[in-house]
């Protein structure tokens, strides 16, 4: 009949036919149906630096930013970008053609993935993983590879024999994230040293996302991959704003990689996104001027969180991974006597009043996922503590 339309093809591609809404937007909806506390997303519920935002509001009122910046970021933030990896890491980038500003790091993530992959190659991932990276790599039509990092010790340890027998002749890049979101996960670096070591002798490109890199604890450290011998022109390191600072809702993000690696992301960002966050680039810029005592405080505040959340859960019966890094908690409810993330994540906004993201999600394994669950930690300290009570009904 005229008028009518083919219903044998399904409307969304099959790349992406495994992706429907997240599970971050059904546990944040449920959190407002049911009034309970959100520790499942993880964004801060207070702002950043009172000076960082008046940056903002400095350059919306200046006119700068409010017209299309420049594609590869404003030349303010990528110098600032440079002079923050040298100066933390002793990393030597030129701003004009070693960094590309991004909308967040998850279009950093998609354009680089676009970019750098044909169809049929292979991407090895740390598992389990942020859930953009699947719906990236399929998009770009490659097939991932997981690596699934394991409970051992107290904390989830990657296992390099299995990384390198990872590795195939249809493997492309390695796709590493520390610290690691969800498991908290900082890796040594030995560990850094054996990926590096087999990304050279294989030849491969490596993104690493290291967004959480701030946020380390205790003995751990970050140590960015492309410092280690043979990585600089081999390595995509994408970095945010929006973890550093608090300003999740900025969408600032950046890539550093040698010319031809940033000329071939920005490349596949120019058709996503074009240019974004434009006044915001200029405060990021400040933002990252900022002392280092700036930076320990966020560290020391969000150890202290860190805390206050993994005694209150480990009173309530979970078997606790204390996170090196990053602000998530994974906990395994086994000992409680649950096994199903997903069924008690949808269940314990009724039973306990708090919001939760079960691991699962993040694995292509689901059932290797299925007793963990992720609890954020960058809320303010009295939520925690209301969050840790609740979870004694358990």
């Amino acid at each position: 009949m005229a008028g009518m339309t083919s219903t044998a093809r399904p409307h969304l591609n099959r790349r992406l036919s495994e992706f429907g809404t997240t599970i971050f937007a059904e546990m944040s909806a449920l959190a407002v149906a049911t009034g309970s506390i959100n520790l499942g997303q993880g964004f801060p519920d207070t702002d950043g630096p009172e000076e960082v935002r008046e940056a903002a509001v400095r350059a919306l009122r200046d006119g700068r930013g409010n017209q299309y910046p420049p594609g590869p970021g404003v030349p303010e933030l990528r110098t600032a970008v440079a002079a923050h990896q040298l100066r933390r890491y002793g990393l030597a980038y030129d701003p004009d053609s070693e960094v590309l500003v991004t909308a967040g790091a998850t279009e950093a993530i998609a354009a680089a993935l676009l970019a750098l992959l044909e169809p049929g190659d292979e991407v090895v991932a740390l598992e389990p993983y942020y859930d953009s990276y699947a719906a990236s790599i399929a998009m770009a039509g490659g097939r991932r590879v997981p690596v699934t990092l394991r409970p051992d010790g107290g904390r989830f340890r990657l296992d390099l024999d299995e990384m390198r027998a990872a590795v195939t002749d249809r493997t492309r890049l390695l796709l590493i994230n520390t610290p690691h979101n969800p498991t908290g996960t900082v890796l040594t670096r030995a560990e850094l040293a054996a990926i590096a070591a087999l990304a050279v002798e294989r030849d491969l490109l490596v993104v690493t996302d290291e967004v959480y890199e701030h946020l380390v604890f205790d003995e751990a450290e970050h140590l960015p991959l492309a410092a280690f011998p043979g990585m600089r022109e081999r390595t995509v390191t994408i970095g945010s704003a929006g973890k550093t600072f608090s300003f999740t809702g900025w969408k600032v993000g950046w890539v550093t990689s040698s010319p031809e690696l940033v000329s071939a992301v920005r490349s596949a960002k120019q058709f996503l996104t074009y240019v974004a966050s434009g006044p915001f680039q200029y405060a990021v810029a400040e933002a990252l001027a900022l002392p280092d005592s700036y930076f320990d405080g966020f560290r020391q505040d969000m150890r202290a969180r860190r805390d206050i959340l993994a005694e209150g859960l480990t009173r309530a019966g979970f078997e606790v991974y204390r996170p090196a890094g990053t602000y998530f908690i994974t906990t395994d409810i086994r000992p409680l006597g649950e096994k199903d993330g997903f069924s008690f994540c949808r269940a314990l906004p009724e039973r306990a009043g708090v919001v939760a993201i079960p691991n699962a999600v993040f694995y292509d394994d689901r059932e290797a996922g299925s007793p963990f669950v992720r609890f954020a930690f960058c809320k303010r300290e009295e939520v925690l503590r209301e969050a840790a009570e609740r979870l004694r009904r358990l």
